[in-house]
């Protein structure tokens, strides 16, 4: 429903190559043996594609809502049959946003610095008083998959396999430990925008960010793309197994059949790559090259957002 309420605003401007660089396809080592889900590291071929040099921008998303009066997720009325026992009062439109405690906390328990905000989306990140005035070159976050679908099919675009963006991020460069090399701070300077400091009370902001940053802030890869690494999570459209290397194809994978999470058996996940301004060593390091993400279909976050690709 979604993507036919996008599409029947097409953006025939949108279908053409601005903005965007030609990713040559080949042949390279997909994965990383640190990571479970991301076993075994193995060969694989990609086709070449366009992809977005940037994720994509309050201002752009922006442009989309306008000509289609697209809601996202995060604003759409709840379902009272969704929420069975929740007092009708309770149930108003809203999103997750990274609140971080006062104090030192246990990382066991990821719900001490994240908070479900009413009236919280992608024009108001932080909650109703919020606005993206001023922050109009930054990635649109709180999208949910299908607001991410919806937004490629309107531009005459799709979004790129876990396999064509970790091409992608390597730029041509190889497996490495992270997507800019070897060095976590090359030459001693922070080059992607990931959390500093005591996660998730302290931040110190070394990188110069707190939350999400203006597209390009930090040096682009050697394809010409931004952001590859943190900043926010990015949508891809393969469902999520940790399972699928194990029998992914070689040639061109689009992901398994079936979505499976063991930590979640009953949610339908699709893989998010690039890690966000939240992945520190300290705690998420999915930021790594190889590394893997994962998330509801519905659900949006203000570390979450995506770019798109197109073939020629």
């Amino acid at each position: 429903m979604a993507v036919h309420q996008a599409a029947s605003g097409g953006n025939l401007a949108a279908t053409n190559t601005d903005k965007m660089v030609w990713i040559p396809g080949g042949t390279y080592q997909m994965g990383a043996d640190e990571f479970p889900d991301a076993r075994p590291v193995h060969s694989v071929t990609v086709n070449g594609f366009w992809m977005d040099e940037h994720e994509v921008t309050n201002a752009e998303f922006a442009r989309f809502v306008a000509a289609t009066n697209y809601k996202t997720v995060a604003e759409r009325p709840l379902n009272p049959s969704d929420y069975p026992g929740v007092p009708a009062e309770q149930l108003v439109p809203g999103s997750a946003v990274f609140t971080p405690p006062a104090q030192k906390v246990s990382l066991a328990n990821p719900l001490q610095w994240w908070e479900y905000v009413k009236g919280a989306s992608w024009q108001h990140p932080n909650g109703p008083k919020s606005t993206i005035k001023g922050h109009e070159n930054e990635p649109v976050i709180h999208v949910s998959y299908d607001d991410a679908v919806a937004y490629a099919t309107w531009a005459g675009k799709r979004l790129p396999t876990e396999a064509e963006w970790e091409f992608a991020a390597q730029g041509g460069k190889g497996n490495r430990t992270y997507y800019w090399g070897n060095d976590l701070k090359p030459a001693g300077k922070w080059i992607a925008n990931i959390y500093q400091g005591d996660f998730p009370s302290q931040n110190t902001t070394e990188d110069g960010f707190v939350g999400a940053a203006p597209v390009k802030s930090f040096p682009a890869n050697s394809y010409g793309l931004y952001d590859m690494d943190g900043n926010v999570w990015e949508w891809c459209q393969d469902l999520y197994r940790p399972d699928y290397y194990m029998k992914s194809p070689k040639n061109d994978p689009q992901g398994p059949a079936d979505s499976y999470d063991p930590d979640e058996p009953g949610a339908v996940k699709r893989v998010q790559r690039g890690g966000s301004f939240l992945c520190s060593d300290q705690y998420c390091i999915r930021y790594k090259a190889g590394s893997r993400g994962k998330g509801e279909v519905s659900s949006g976050s203000n570390n979450l957002g995506f770019r798109c690709v197109r073939d020629k």
